[in-house]
């Protein structure tokens, strides 16, 4: 049914004059913008002899139908979050043709997340004259949501009034080991077998393990130095292999309302984390999502109750989300950042400088921090908090309501370290949803900025020292973004449409789409040097990664954000530390420097047969999941200074260099296959990848039989 909804052809659903009457019944406001951006109505390029066209199909009382693009096909990603584009003529007839001429009584929108909520028009309290509700007038609007995505959920909530009702994340499995992996696994059981009881025999295998994995390439993933010694290079490669093997992914894909296929990893993940909780009780409030998401949905239907229920990620010990197929809800944001957040924010700090000075020799005196508002919403601010602990500071919560009531600056005595001076590089959605704590940071880094402390224990205040007035402000502003209205780094859909020359014009791409100023007196001005003069001068960025139900292959926007932030540095003539740190399990933290996890995250998914056979098992959808994983790689390696050929080549091998695989994608989604094919070629021309194998070209030129 997807292939045939999104392969199959337009046909028409409504003509011009009908169109033209119901166009007509819209706020004059709305109907003047649409013209000023897209003309009238027969310009559209949807229409086909007078009548508008769009792939669909009837099932009985049902109409299934691929959400139209809001603007031009060729800007389809880039439209998404355009808060000042309206939709087209044929987005706005599709919407008023099953409202007004099919007269159904309900909307389920499948897929996380659609346009709809994103149209122009105010963030909450909406108008007539706003598009989201210009175009769905009061209908109900159901939409199932993996429970792990509270930031976009509330955005169809707020805009919509959209029925969020929660569903399972997918199936978990382990990495385990692939390919040469599995040999060298073999060898260092060997040899840890001989040590001590053979030296001779010791000595061999270890000079034949190192040497199997500098071929195969996992010597240089683990990150070993040339000139190492044997035993500690052998101690960091049977560390890199146990890390790859743990990693967790995603054994297929959730089938709404029906039992996930892996439970018993979710139920390890759900007992670890609430280990007060019996695993009995677990067990039963993991069997009863099936049921409880198909129920909702007919509740829904029907237009009965849906009980509300937390969003959260599993995997990260959320028992309480449990069970799923509940109307999702997230935190107050007037309590964020939590107390818990804080205590686990310690925890990240902690290893975040305990890396950097192991790698640099000294503290971090300045860090610019990525900051998204659905990690914000899931964890209850952790980020957050941890740019409060790394500048010194704490929150102050009432003890009857456990909302933040203030900021309390610890000395630096108690500190025993220099405060870092933290820069936020705020996502559009923690820009809506978190003005409060904007006005927290940022009054955080006055008050640091305000104190009478050595240079080389605040350079913050030295920074603003003498200053007052708008020299003051500008000395001090600490949060960016983008502007308002806008979302997204700038990059994503130039890189996937390969309207770029180089990685200076990425970068460049990035300042101007990240150069917003927020906080006190701050209301989005732009601020371009001012950002620059942020990026210019740190000595490291961080992103951080919350729960293990996705990574940052999942999306082009991790690389638009992380690879676009060393874009802009290297651009700049900077070279910042760039860590991704790993804080799905909260208590034991890992900070991994971008390219680490970008290495470590090929090799244990995006080239593992057993994530890919996952996949192949939903057809359709499944090979525009293999796409998407080379997507985010290719976007990386557009972004970043580092080369990623032996992660192309893993790639290439085990998707299109794979006979079964290629066979598979050219069967069940040619248009997925010829994207990889076509990114392939835009690696190899623009001289991202230098493969091993001297036919891929002919590979990706082979047409299908």
């Amino acid at each position: 049914m997807a292939a045939l909804l999104c392969e199959g052809p337009a046909t028409p659903f409504l003509d011009l004059p009908a169109y033209r009457r119901l166009f007509a019944k819209l706020p004059a406001a709305a109907r003047e913008r649409v013209i000023a951006a897209w003309g009238e109505a027969e310009d559209d390029p949807a229409l086909s002899e007078g009548r508008f066209t769009l792939r669909h199909c009837r099932l009985g009382s049902l109409v299934l139908a691929v959400q139209p693009d809001r603007g031009d096909r060729l800007d389809r990603k880039a439209s998404y979050h355009d808060g000042e584009l309206p939709p087209r003529h044929a987005y706005i007839a599709f919407h008023l043709w099953l409202r007004e001429v099919e007269g159904i009584h309900a909307m389920v929108h499948l897929g996380t997340h659609g346009t709809l909520e994103w149209l122009p028009g105010k963030a909450v309290a909406l108008s007539e004259a706003c598009f989201p509700a210009a175009l769905i007038g009061g209908l109900p609007v159901i939409y199932p949501f993996i429970v792990n995505n509270p930031g976009e959920a509330a955005a169809a909530k707020r805009r919509l009034g959209a029925v969020t009702i929660g569903h399972l994340t997918p199936p978990l499995t382990k990495a385990g080991s692939h390919g040469p992996a599995v040999e060298l696994e073999r060898l260092i059981d060997e040899y840890a077998a001989a040590d001590g009881l053979d030296r001779r025999r010791g000595v061999l295998l270890r000079r034949e393990i190192l040497e199997r994995a500098a071929q195969s390439g996992l010597l240089a993933e683990s990150g070993i130095r040339q000139d190492a010694p044997e035993d500690e290079a052998l101690a960091r490669l049977d560390a890199y292999l146990c890390d790859v093997k743990d990693l967790q992914i995603r054994d297929g894909l959730h089938i709404f309302a029906t039992a996930p296929r892996r439970r018993d990893l979710l139920l390890e993940a759900l007992h670890g984390g609430s280990p007060a909780v019996p695993e009995a009780m677990l067990a039963a409030d993991l069997d009863r999502c099936a049921d409880a998401e198909g129920a909702a949905l007919l509740a829904a239907l029907e237009g009965r109750f849906v009980a509300p229920g937390p969003a959260g990620a599993p995997t990260r010990g959320r028992a309480d989300v449990l069970p799923t197929g509940r109307n999702l809800f997230t935190i107050d944001p007037r309590a964020v950042p939590t107390r818990s957040a804080v205590l686990l924010a310690e925890k990240s700090a902690a290893d975040l400088l305990r890396r950097h000075r192991q790698d640099h020799g000294d503290w971090p005196r300045s860090v610019v921090i990525d900051l998204w508002g659905s990690a914000s919403m899931r964890t209850g601010g952790e980020d957050l908090a941890l740019a409060l602990v790394l500048m010194g500071a704490r929150p102050i919560w009432d003890d009857g309501s456990n909302r933040v009531s203030g900021i309390e600056i610890r000395p630096t005595a108690l500190l025993d370290r220099p405060r870092v001076d933290v820069t936020l590089r705020i996502s559009g959605l923690f820009r809506d949803a978190f003005a409060t704590q904007i006005a927290l940071f940022d009054s955080a880094v006055r008050a640091i900025a305000a104190r009478d402390e050595a240079a080389d224990w605040n350079s913050l205040a030295a920074a603003a020292r003498g200053l007052e007035g708008d020299a003051l402000r500008q000395a001090t502003t600490r949060i960016y973004g983008a502007a308002p209205g806008d979302y997204g780094a700038g990059i994503a859909d130039r890189v996937a449409r390969g309207v770029w020359r180089d990685r200076a014009e990425l970068g460049a791409a990035y300042l101007a789409g990240s150069a917003s100023a927020y906080g006190s007196g701050l209301e989005g001005e732009a601020d371009e040097a001012g950002f620059a003069a942020r990026v210019a001068g740190a000595d490291a960025f961080v992103h951080q990664q919350d729960h293990a139900e996705t990574d940052l292959l999942e999306s082009p926007e991790y690389a638009a954000h992380e690879g676009g932030f060393a874009a802009a540095a290297e651009a700049l003539g900077a070279a910042p530390a760039l860590y991704h740190t790993d804080t799905s399990r909260p208590d034991t933290p890992r900070t991994r420097t971008l390219s680490e996890e970008i290495t470590r995250v090929v090799r244990g998914r995006a080239a593992n047969p057993a994530w890919i056979a996952g996949m192949m098992r939903h057809g359709y959808r499944g090979a525009a999941e293999i796409a998407r994983a080379l997507d985010g790689l290719h976007a990386f390696s557009a972004t970043l200074a580092q080369r990623f050929d032996a992660q192309f080549d893993l790639v290439f091998d085990a998707t299109l260099g794979d006979p079964e695989v290629d066979r598979f994608l050219r069967q069940a989604n040619p248009a997925a296959r010829a994207a990889m094919a076509a990114r392939f070629r835009d690696t190899l021309r623009r001289d991202l990848w230098r493969p091993r194998r001297n036919n891929v070209a002919d590979t990706l030129d082979t047409p299908e039989p």
